[in-house]
């Protein structure tokens, strides 16, 4: 609100007013002008440009897997990438980091930051390893998990009657991170609208590509 004693917040308020509206339409125009170039290349193309245009997609998508599964023949994770989506385990890691995993044929070490699978729950658990060892009469190993910012341990996590880890349960251990490049994740995984949208764009962007 504007008043004879304040005139130089009242110009400062409207300028800031009118900035943003500038910057409203300029953002407007420019994603208007971008659909309709689209919508113009997608109707200038002809069917095997189509067709070859929708074949580049399809190489990309391929690569992606190949990529994929090379990495978890190298690993020998079933998941050798994940996200880490709680802060149970900060400062260590925190949500929104992405974990590099490996499976390495040996046991399980004390201190180890391994992600693990339990029975009836879809998303895997990143946690630290506070006790393990092996037992006398089979040779098993129990492993028992913690989270670094949690009070206590994750039996309360465990199916129902399991007491310990057991190394069928584990998908990986931690070889590396990068810090908060898995929020974009986090984002399309809390609004499956906005992945959709995002694989729709990146889509469409490779069909109307004249590279």
């Amino acid at each position: 609100r504007c008043t004879p004693r304040g005139p130089r917040r009242c110009i400062v308020a409207i300028a800031a007013a009118a900035a943003v509206a500038v910057v409203a339409v300029a953002s407007s125009s420019t994603m208007f002008g971008w659909a309709v170039d689209t919508w113009n290349t997608l109707r200038s193309m002809n069917y095997r440009q189509l067709v070859l245009q929708l074949v580049s997609l399809g190489l990309i998508v391929t690569s992606a897997l190949v990529i994929w599964k090379t990495l978890m023949i190298v690993t020998g994770s079933e998941s050798p990438v994940v996200v880490v989506l709680s802060g149970s385990m900060e400062p260590a890691f925190y949500r929104g980091d992405i974990l590099f995993l490996y499976l390495a044929k040996r046991s399980t070490v004390l201190g180890e930051i391994v992600v693990f699978n339990i029975e009836g729950r879809e998303i895997p658990i990143v946690h630290r390893v506070i006790r393990a060892h092996v037992r006398a009469r089979d040779g098993r190993q129990d492993i028992l998990t913690k989270g670094d910012n949690n009070y206590s341990d994750d039996t309360v996590l465990y199916a129902a009657g399991q007491d310990w880890l057991h190394e069928e349960h584990i998908m990986g251990k931690a070889a590396g991170f990068l810090p908060h490049v898995g929020r974009v994740t986090i984002l399309m995984n809390d609004y499956p609208y906005a992945k959709y949208a995002v694989i729709g764009l990146l889509g469409l962007l490779v069909v109307t590509s004249r590279e």
